[in-house]
Order: C-alpha cells, then structure tokens, then sequence
C-alpha cells in the first residue's frame, strides 16, 4: 500500500475542520465588542485564556487587544487642563483716600514769635531764627530802659 491511499477504519472518528484562508477569513470586531470582552478580562480572578476560549478567540489576540488598549489609555494626557477665570469685580470701587497732607501753615503763622517779652509795657517778640548774639542784645536793651 502506497502513503496516498486512504482507509476508512471505523474505529477511527472523522472530523470535520474547515481551512479559512486570505482577508475573508478573518473576524472582524467592532469596537464596542472588544471593549465589552476586555472589560471582562479586568474582573479580577478571570481567567483571561478562558475568556478568549468563550468568544472563540485565540488567547494571544486577546492579549494583544490588552497591550493595544493599555498604549492608547498611556497616551491620553494625564492632567487635566486648568481654566483661570479673572476674580469678580465689585460693582462699585471703593475710592482709594489720598494720604492726609498736613495743612500748610499761613506765613503769618510760621513766623510767629518763638520768644515774647513783656518788660515795663514794651512787648517784644523774637521770630524762629534769630541769632543768639540778636537776642542777647536785644534783652540788654530792654535792661537798659528798664
């Protein structure tokens, strides 16, 4: 007997099996449906193989459908942006008080007599300034009439 021949042996079970090959072979998932088979492999104690057994997948696509999900979730930013709104504005400023200036004194004033002598009636007065040796004459004067 030659390795091409074929013999039924009843003993032997025949199976069925059918080769798929090129693009039409393959199973398309949409989106929806993987992230509903990768939610079930985040359970924890799931057996992720097992899973893949019970949606006819091979273990190795689910695990990479695993990888490809957690690259994606990694490039999304990880803060979120912040927004700075300006503070509200009071509806009525409060007017800013200039400081208080002294009041300026009237040039009367300012020259108002430091020293004032009342001797025998005559009433002298001596202004801010005036020199020590003005001074001392001036009281020796005012001894003089006195």
């Amino acid at each position: 007997m030659s390795g091409l021949e074929h013999r039924l042996e009843p003993e032997v079970e025949v199976r069925r099996f059918e080769v798929i090959n090129g693009a039409l072979g393959r199973r398309r998932w949409s989106a929806d449906e993987r992230a509903r088979i990768l939610e079930e492999t985040l359970v924890p104690g799931v057996v992720v193989s097992a899973v893949a057994r019970r949606h006819g997948l091979s273990p190795q696509q689910l695990f990479t459908w695993r990888r490809e999900a957690s690259k994606a979730a990694a490039a999304l930013p990880a803060f979120v942006p912040a927004v700075i709104t300006p503070e509200p504005v009071a509806a009525e400023p409060t007017p800013v008080k200039p400081p208080r200036q002294r009041a300026r004194q009237s040039p009367s004033r300012r020259r108002s007599a430091a020293i004032a002598l009342d001797v025998g009636g005559v009433k002298v007065r001596i202004e801010n300034g005036a020199s020590a040796a003005t001074i001392a004459a001036v009281i020796g004067a005012l001894k003089g009439n006195a």
